[in-house]
């Protein structure tokens, strides 16, 4: 088999299409529907919905791939120290699938040696879907997509899931320097944000405390985009990354950004 890291696999992104077909009519079928609630250790909200998708999904990686690992954030994590291993978060914003508002997303990655080598971030209500793959450009409902490669703070546009993310951190004073340096910031969207800088609409996402099954699958569909995507400190992104991403639609942009988080 070619290096993976090089060139992804077509069987295993096929196997993550396959996921994202399987998470599609799970998510449709109890979108804005009453749900229970559960809060989870850390206080954020899981729904029977996020449970069953990853159930589903983790099934047919098993019967495809038994040999490979999973990290899911519903159902924990199985052979980690294998070549491959599938990164799942099967409603990426759950705060806005409770609320309606379709904007969360499926995400699929799967990683070798730590390092994301394909990702998919899948919009089930809009059927909206961002494919990024090692030695492919990234695409979108299957058509090849670019950054928008503005280069300069004052011209770009910079999302955030939310405020909160970064209030009482170390990070909080930082964030807001980058904010108030940008042509203006908009916050929410979750994973459909990085969708939107890869296909060149969104110039900047910088966000923290995220979990990889948050920011796996973002990797390649930015960097397959001709963007760039690492954590704080310029360092590409890992199942071990410390959860803070910034993602830009040029080099250039990506390292203002980066400039002025500097601590």
């Amino acid at each position: 088999m070619t290096d993976p890291t090089e060139t992804c696999p077509q069987e295993w992104i096929d196997l993550a299409h396959r996921l994202a077909d399987i998470a599609r009519p799970i998510a449709r079928q109890y979108f804005r529907t009453p749900l229970s609630i559960i809060a989870k250790q850390d206080d954020s909200p899981v729904t029977i919905a996020d449970r069953s998708i990853e159930a589903a999904m983790r099934a047919e990686i098993e019967k495809t791939f038994p040999g490979h690992g999973i990290l899911g954030e519903e159902h924990g994590s199985v052979r980690l120290d294998a070549e491959a291993v599938w990164v799942l978060d099967p409603i990426d914003g759950t705060k806005a699938f409770v609320t309606g508002m379709p904007s969360f997303g499926t995400l699929i990655a799967c990683c070798v040696a730590g390092r994301p080598v394909l990702g998919i971030i899948d919009q089930p209500i809009q059927e909206e879907r961002w494919l990024g793959a090692a030695g492919r450009v990234s695409t979108y409902n299957g058509t090849e997509i670019a950054v928008a490669g503005r280069e300069t703070l004052a011209e770009s546009v910079l999302y955030a899931t939310g405020p909160e993310m970064f209030v009482g951190t170390p990070e909080e004073a930082r964030f807001a320097r980058l904010r108030d340096a940008m042509r203006f910031t908009r916050y929410s969207g979750d994973c459909y944000a990085y969708g939107l800088l890869a296909a060149g609409h969104v110039d900047l996402v910088v966000e923290a405390q995220l979990q990889p099954y948050d920011y796996c699958a973002l990797a390649p569909v930015i960097e397959g985009a001709g963007g760039t995507i690492t954590d704080w400190d310029g360092k590409p992104l890992s199942i071990a990354s410390d959860g803070r991403v910034v993602a830009a639609g040029s080099t250039a942009l990506h390292r203002a950004a980066l400039e002025c988080l500097s601590a």
